[in-house]
């Protein structure tokens, strides 16, 4: 019986020990119970007012307080033996614990990593866009800069000049083709036409082709456009006068009739 009592595990008798000791705790406390049920029924129930329920009520509150502080004062910590097999058993806990704790890590970077694969995913392929976009432009940019002509200030000036010179080649083009059209269409009385005026003194008695009567009328509008009136004198032809105003191509002063001027068909 000495040697199966020496090959008993030291847990199990110290795991006994502990069982009998809480048994015993157990039984103190039930006898305690008892007796304040005992007291209590002894005493009766009391009628309370309602000026000392609220009293009442904290003086047994504080009493309960009281014994169970006291309860608690009487009991004395239990120590668990630190033998091989506990600590076995909480090494086991706490690692049981740990790997539940790394698994849980474990499975949230997972799913944080395929979210940064999906963003990285997309950022690349905006990444690819953007280069080809970038691409293209800069094929772009260096088709138009082998397009571009450097413009001087000379060059400018005299592109100007020589569309100016067109237009007045154009104008004095226009002029003739207009000229010799009146001169067709719309002559003299005599039958004679003239291209050019004589001088300043004939005009009071010698009359003025259709062609040098709107040519007047021009040269006054663009010369002095604030007075584009012209006198009327005898040079100028009456029934000339009458189509061009009938036809709206020239207008009367609206307080000298003796006056007329060109219609601003260019305004």
């Amino acid at each position: 019986m000495s040697e199966n009592q020496q090959h008993i595990d030291p847990d199990v008798i110290a795991a006994k020990d502990t069982e009998e000791e809480l048994i015993k705790q157990c039984e103190e406390m039930w006898k305690d119970v008892e007796e304040c049920q005992n007291k209590l029924s002894l005493i009766g129930p009391e009628t309370l007012t309602n000026s000392n329920a609220q009293l009442s009520l904290l003086i047994m509150q504080v009493k309960c307080l009281t014994a169970e502080l006291g309860q608690w004062n009487k009991r004395k910590p239990e120590t668990v033996p630190l033998t091989e097999g506990v600590l076995l058993t909480l090494g086991k806990e706490e690692f049981q614990k740990l790997r539940y704790d790394l698994e849980m890590v474990r499975s949230i970077v997972q799913s944080e990593n395929e979210k940064l694969k999906e963003d990285l995913a997309r950022e690349q392929q905006w990444l690819d866009e953007q280069q080809q976009i970038l691409e293209t432009l800069n094929v772009l940019h260096s088709d138009l800069k082998n397009r571009v002509v450097t413009f001087t200030e000379s060059r400018i000036f005299n592109e100007l000049k020589a569309k100016i010179l067109s237009i007045k080649e154009f104008k004095e083009k226009l002029l003739l083709a207009l000229g010799d059209f009146l001169e067709d269409h719309f002559p003299l009385p005599d039958g004679n036409t003239q291209k050019k005026r004589k001088n300043i003194q004939e005009l009071n008695t010698q009359l003025i082709t259709l062609n040098e009567m709107l040519e007047m009328l021009i040269n006054r509008m663009f010369d002095v456009p604030h007075d584009p009136y012209v006198k009327i004198n005898e040079s100028f032809w009456p029934p000339y006068i009458e189509l061009l105003l009938r036809y709206g191509i020239a207008l009367r002063h609206p307080e000298d009739p003796s006056r007329i001027r060109l219609e601003a068909f260019h305004q």
